[in-house]
């Protein structure tokens, strides 16, 4: 019986070799087979995992972009909100600018006119009444009614500014405009149109009052027409006790 050793060596050498190589690859053909096996198994395991996690990555993306969509919506409309608000605002500044100077708490500057009333000169007669020649409390509210007919918007005696609540009294020697003492020579000032004189010297009370006061006993009124008027804010209170309408018998708190 013929040795494996023997017939190793009768065999020729190219079959050894392609035994060799043929061997060689079977190796290598089991190594690869046993190295996919576990791969394929990770790859099939994670995928699941990695794709709901992205999912649900992209879930989350969705939803804030809805959000963000949502909060500039909200953005939008609480500055077009703002804008309206800083629109009525900017309104009701108007109309409070407006009452404060209606109620003459804001100083004024314009055209108008500067009327001074002042004491007679003349003589007094023997028989004369020493109130008919000084100007009077009443003189100042005739002088004012007028210019507030001819067309004046804010009117100052002696820098006093005359409001609907201000009261002229005849005090003594003086004149009460509001809280205030006044001593002649009495300057009041008006704001009006550029022809507040044309329009008050037009006026069949101011002809009446100057043939009245003036021409009858002495009284001194000038008229002057700077270039510029200025009319001094309202310093008092402006909360009124009592109250009466037109034709109303007696006042109501």
């Amino acid at each position: 019986m013929t040795s494996l050793p023997s017939r190793l060596r009768d065999l020729p050498s190219w079959q050894v070799t392609l035994g060799v190589a043929l061997l060689a690859l079977g190796f290598l053909v089991a190594a690869q087979l046993r190295s996919e096996g576990p791969r394929v198994r990770y790859t099939t395991q994670e995928r699941s995992p990695l794709v709901e996690t992205a999912l649900a990555l992209q879930a989350d993306q969705e939803a804030l972009k809805t959000r963000i969509l949502a909060t500039n919506e909200n953005i939008r409309a609480l500055q077009q909100e703002g804008e309206g608000s800083a629109q009525l605002v900017r309104e009701l500044n108007r109309q409070l600018e407006e009452a404060r100077i209606a109620a003459g708490l804001v100083a004024l500057e314009g055209t108008g006119i500067v009327l001074q009333l002042e004491d007679s000169s003349a003589t007094l007669p023997n028989d004369a009444n020493r109130g008919d020649y000084i100007v009077s409390g009443r003189d100042i509210r005739v002088v004012i009614e007028e210019l507030w007919l001819a067309g004046a918007e804010a009117i100052a005696v002696n820098a006093e500014r005359v409001t609907a609540s201000s009261a002229i009294l005849d005090i003594g020697g003086s004149i009460l405009v509001n809280s205030a003492y006044l001593s002649p020579p009495y300057q009041i000032a008006a704001i009006g149109p550029a022809d507040l004189f044309e329009r008050l010297s037009e006026s069949a009370g101011w002809v009446d009052f100057l043939r009245a006061r003036s021409e009858a006993f002495g009284i001194s009124v000038a008229v002057a027409e700077p270039a510029t008027v200025m009319v001094p804010a309202y310093a008092g209170g402006v909360n009124l006790r009592f109250s009466q309408s037109a034709g109303a018998e007696t006042p109501t708190p």
